[in-house]
């Protein structure tokens, strides 16, 4: 009967924690880039690269983040992802693309240590002293990287970057909820300080 109970209280607390994360933020996602607010910066979130070259979910956020430059709804692009091995280096690729489609190379600013969600949340107040955003990644992914960020003190809003019909997207999705569980425990409960250092100026 106690492990029954003790199942049933854990299964409970896992719903309301995706629950919190997931289903709290659309208020703070807008549904094109005519329609958000102009903020000074974007935060461009890491994901897969391969010799050297952007996924496509990469790319499609790269490309959004590009048009939110271009169309004046923010002066800097900051990107962020993960760098911790040698000849694996997210923001160098993410930046390299930028610039080689025009964004000038002072107004992307790269976040070597954006390791997971909540490295790059964490870091852009901390490092880059940021307290407002925009975040750019696929709708999935951006009710949790609201969440993270508006809880690490950045008042967040964000835009989808689905410009295409991705092949694991179930399996993205469904991974996604999952670690929002993770965001949730980090948030209240784990309070991790991911890797730091100096700060850095943006403008």
């Amino acid at each position: 009967m106690t492990a029954r109970i003790i199942i049933l209280f854990l299964i409970g607390i896992s719903v309301y924690a995706i629950s919190m994360v997931r289903m709290t933020q659309d208020a703070y996602i807008y549904p094109s880039i005519a329609a958000i607010p102009q903020q000074p910066i974007a935060l461009v979130l890491g994901a897969s690269i391969r010799n050297g070259t952007p996924s496509t979910i990469l790319t499609d956020r790269l490309d959004t983040a590009r048009q939110l430059y271009e169309t004046g709804k923010v002066k800097k692009l900051i990107v962020s992802g993960d760098n911790r091995e040698e000849y694996y280096n997210e923001p160098a690729v993410m930046k390299e693309y930028l610039v080689e489609r025009g964004v000038p190379p002072e107004n992307v600013v790269a976040d070597y240590a954006g390791r997971r969600t909540y490295d790059s949340c964490y870091r852009l107040k901390e490092i880059f002293g940021q307290q407002a955003a925009i975040l750019v990644t696929q709708r999935y992914h951006l009710v949790r990287a609201i969440y993270l960020c508006r809880n690490l003190g950045v008042a967040s809003i964000g835009i989808a970057a689905d410009r295409s019909r991705y092949a694991n997207f179930i399996e993205a999705y469904l991974r996604d909820i999952a670690a929002s569980l993770k965001a949730w425990l980090d948030i209240v409960v784990l309070k991790p300080t991911p890797i730091l250092g100096k700060q850095e100026k943006v403008f």
